[in-house]
């Protein structure tokens, strides 16, 4: 293994050397590109460097264990590194497992009210409301593409944008069914209302990823609705896009949040094409794991991921066990979502784990 640990530091050193050259950061794209992969081989680097100092530390406690003065203080030691050695051996295993390549980009939300009627729709504004609140804690930017919003302030449907640092790979393990359960405030005898919304996350995608043939969009723009204020605008500058209309794979984009119709067709394309790179990637992930069921989730829309208690005030995640699967509710909606997200990684990394000593 150390052999291996020494080619990891003599590339990392090449790459450090390259960077430093004059010639390297004048292209400004070889640069961005060598430092992005500096920047992915210096945590290993790291404890590849402090395992081959651990194994000469523990060839050297090997040789003084007879050592009638040093054999105690030689044991100490084999312990010590030998424990070191496990716990970097293992970090290294979890830095090297596949990733996603999805996982760094930014995100597109698409929250639908379910079952339960208007109640559904307040619940829809409520997840909303708090994903806006975990994107603020994590530094993030959220911007409003489109939403339908009813009288009573719920939405039938409202599509958002995240920007941020891995935020796919933070935000995805949010894709599924949410369920609430709670007395509604037009319920009068009190009973427990269930109720459903289906949330869709989409790593955003770029030109790059698919070509979409401009033949089978049909483009409108039209005027932005609304409740009233500032918010209504007076021109057409909302856009509807109509892909590959009256069939099967008919799909429909609407962006009017913002107040440039130019800003929304840019923006609903961005949606469209995370939509159709989506499905491609569903396609590609039944494909490899149709022998193999995910603890963490299909990624399926139509499954059931959490529930939201309002009268034992608890969230329940369906697929975390044991004591972690619960949260309180009051904490959650405020945007408190590490504890679910951090243990769902977790699973997730144990997953990999286990599909890469089964290959």
């Amino acid at each position: 293994m150390n052999q291996s640990f020494e080619t990891l530091l003599t590339e990392h050193q090449a790459l450090e050397i390259k960077l430093a050259d004059p010639d390297v950061f004048g292209d400004q794209a070889l640069y961005l590109e060598l430092n992005k992969k500096y920047a992915e081989l210096s945590p290993l680097a790291n404890i590849a460097r402090e395992l081959i100092e651990l194994h000469q530390r523990l060839d050297e406690a090997h040789v003084l264990i007879d050592d009638p003065d040093l054999g105690e203080l030689a044991q100490a030691d084999i312990l010590e590194c030998e424990t070191r050695i496990a716990a970097l051996e293992a970090e290294f295993e979890h830095l090297t497992l596949p990733k996603d390549p999805a996982d760094a980009r930014d995100v597109i939300f698409e929250i639908r009210a379910g079952t339960g009627g208007a109640e559904a729709g307040l619940f829809a504004a409520d997840l909303y409301g708090m994903y806006e609140k975990y994107t603020a804690r994590l530094g993030f930017k959220l911007e409003l593409l489109d939403s339908n919003e009813s009288d009573i302030g719920g939405f039938s449907k409202i599509t958002f944008e995240v920007r941020g640092t891995g935020a796919f790979g933070i935000f995805k393990f949010e894709m599924g069914v949410h369920r609430v359960q709670r007395i509604p405030a037009t319920e009068t005898q009190g009973r427990i209302h269930t109720s459903t919304a289906t949330v869709a996350v989409m790593p955003e995608a770029e030109d790059v990823d698919l070509n979409i043939n401009m033949s089978d969009v049909r483009v409108d723009v039209y005027r932005s609705g609304g409740h009233g204020g500032q918010g209504v605008n007076t021109t057409d500058s909302a856009v509807r896009l109509t892909y590959k209309a009256g069939t099967p794979d008919e799909m429909v984009v609407t962006c009017q949040d913002g107040r440039s119709q130019l800003k929304n067709k840019e923006k609903a394309f961005t949606v469209l094409r995370s939509r159709l790179f989506e499905i491609e990637r569903e396609r590609i992930h039944r494909e490899r794991s149709q022998n193999r069921a995910s603890q963490v989730g299909s990624g399926d829309r139509s499954e059931k991921i959490r529930t939201y208690n309002y009268p034992q005030n608890r969230v329940t995640d369906h697929r975390l066990e044991g004591e972690e699967k619960n949260n309180p509710l009051e904490s959650v909606m405020l945007g408190n979502l590490e504890p679910i997200t951090e243990g769902l990684k977790a699973l997730e990394r144990l997953e990999l784990l286990a599909s890469k000593v089964s290959a």
